[in-house]
């Protein structure tokens, strides 16, 4: 008789190298209100960058509708990391710490990575979910690198 162990967690990792320090990274990373300009995922984030307050986040993952997050904010800490947390209904049922962190490597330029990590009872369901925002957080990746190093960058 198989052992099964149950599918409750999963860690999604991006990253891409951006020819910037960490501080003009940031600028637009947590420019919320030019999202829209440039951001194909996360269409929209409104709240305080306080740690402890509720974020109103929209995102839009590649082929996929849009859906509307309230998360918490975890971290803010400027120019390295910014995190939050939230859940779908009530906690356990899938929840998602996501998260963004800018490290400068060589002189002017900086990784940027983007993760999320996942957890609940409805994650072994979300195969095709998953994979569209997998895409999502590459295209954003993508948009950032773009916007940050293209012209009248920060």
């Amino acid at each position: 008789m198989a052992c099964r162990v149950p599918w409750r967690s999963l860690q999604l990792r991006t990253e891409i190298e951006i020819a910037a320090p960490a501080q003009e990274v940031w600028a637009v990373l947590t420019d919320f209100a030019r999202y829209p300009e440039w951001n194909p995922f996360i269409t929209s984030v409104e709240g305080k960058l306080e740690v402890g307050s509720k974020l109103d986040i929209r995102v839009c993952p590649p082929e996929s509708s849009e859906m509307r997050l309230v998360p918490t904010l975890l971290v803010h800490d400027a120019p390295h990391e910014l995190r939050w947390r939230g859940h779908l209904f009530i906690k356990g049922l899938l929840d998602g710490e996501h998260f963004f962190q800018v490290k400068d490597t060589d002189p002017g330029r900086s990784t940027f990575v983007h993760g999320e990590d996942f957890s609940g009872l409805l994650l072994r369901f979300l195969g095709q979910k998953l994979t569209q925002v997998a895409r999502g957080f590459v295209y954003m990746n993508q948009a950032l690198k773009r916007r940050v190093e293209g012209p009248g960058s920060p």
